[in-house]
């Protein structure tokens, strides 16, 4: 492993209140030294981020990797590159497999695929249920000393009320999150607050879409809750009004909604409730998000469009709140190292800039190619990736 030293950029580290000229030194997979105009040692490799911002690496916490099962959406290997592409040092992979991540050997033989072939730190999120049936509650402790950093049954609700408590009440020392998935969205969002609020359980709720749900976030922290929440770039930036232009292909859960919700989504960005950015990256093949042959699926490909989406849908929004979005507050709800660029944190690195560009699908290293994002221009572009001191991505036009 070469040591590198990122000259020249723009450090913004929220953990350690920092915006300003550094550089970085990395070394051994780690952060060993961050100042002013730092002199290159012998066999340092020098990256130039002259006129671009440096991060703690990017963390998309909720996203699909689609494995095992499903090769033909998308492999670690693809989804992984997409990940560098857009920025991304880490993501947590959602359990909706085949089988579903929820028994111990499973995420093992998860573990040494993403050993095998990931191009960025792959963290995954076990189930709530087994075979996210939403039955009988899985084995927590198991789960969690087998590698899960949270637990969820994302794609699908958890409708048994008596379920959901019987799960909170067996995870509830655990440090791992549950990520709630929450359709019809205000009320279960309401019903799981009362249990994480009984069980003193840390919660999450996954891609937040609507005014109400906000309001009632909003009034269980008052309570004390321990809540989190994010949102995706699809539901800050359209409306039901692309839904009924684009048919099939805008089709989402949760669904896209009204431009009031919108709007609330995009102020709560700026107020602070919400507190992560999640792309909800979800690959399909081109059949399945037509309908050929049954209802369209759901979702759409984000992780090599996300920081220029968010960029575009909140462009008023301070860096530094953007990196603590994208960074500083993923790693510290998932509870995994990250974050932070200071002496002795991970050798993860996003540079990024202040450069317009368009987005063409057919580029996509993820094999899902459809965005409601296609042919728009956005404003942020994703300069370099680097993952434990490892350059994983440079644009082409940084590379000289």
């Amino acid at each position: 492993m070469t040591p590198l030293l990122i000259r020249g950029g723009r450090l913004v580290d929220p953990a350690a209140a920092l915006d300003s000229l550094c550089d970085v030194r990395l070394r051994d997979g780690v952060v060993v030294e961050v100042g002013p105009a730092l002199a290159a040692a012998r066999g340092e490799e020098v990256l130039s981020a002259a006129g671009a911002l440096v991060a703690p690496g990017f963390i998309d916490m909720h996203v699909h990797l689609r494995s095992p099962g499903f090769p033909e959406k998308e492999t670690i290997a693809t989804g992984t590159e997409a990940a560098v592409r857009g920025g991304f040092t880490a993501v947590a992979c959602m359990p909706n497999t085949r089988p579903a991540l929820d028994d111990p050997a499973v995420l093992r033989a998860l573990a040494e695929e993403i050993a095998r072939h990931a191009r960025c730190r792959v963290y995954p999120v076990a189930a709530i249920t087994r075979g996210r049936e939403g039955a009988v509650a899985c084995d927590f402790p198991a789960l969690a000393a087998s590698g899960a950093v949270a637990f969820s049954d994302d794609g699908d609700t958890v409708r048994a009320e008596r379920v959901m408590r019987e799960a909170a009440g067996l995870a509830r020392d655990l440090a791992q999150p549950f990520i709630a998935h929450c359709e019809p969205e205000e009320s279960i969002v309401a019903r799981d607050l009362a249990i994480a609020g009984e069980a003193r359980k840390a919660w999450h709720i996954a891609h937040v879409s609507t005014r109400g749900a906000l309001d009632r976030l909003r009034a269980a922290r008052a309570r004390g809750v321990p809540v989190t929440c994010e949102v995706t770039p699809h539901h800050l930036t359209f409306t039901r009004a692309l839904a009924a232009e684009l048919g099939a292909a805008a089709a989402v859960h949760p669904p896209l909604r009204d431009e009031d919700d919108r709007q609330a989504l995009v102020h709560a960005v700026r107020d602070g409730t919400i507190d992560a950015f999640a792309s909800d990256h979800a690959p399909h093949t081109a059949p399945e998000k037509l309908g050929s042959g049954g209802p369209p699926a759901p979702g759409f490909s984000g992780l090599e469009v996300a920081v220029g989406a968010y960029a575009a849908a909140v462009p008023d929004l301070p860096v530094m709140r953007f990196v603590r979005l994208l960074s500083t507050d993923p790693a510290r709800i998932l509870g995994i190292r990250g974050g932070s660029l200071q002496p002795g944190d991970p050798a993860d690195v996003t540079i990024f800039a202040e450069r317009a560009w368009t987005v063409d699908p057919a580029n996509f290293a993820s094999k899902g190619k459809c965005t409601p994002f296609s042919g728009r221009t956005l404003p942020r572009k994703v300069i370099a990736t680097i993952v434990g001191g490892v350059i994983a991505y440079r644009a082409p036009e940084w590379a000289a």
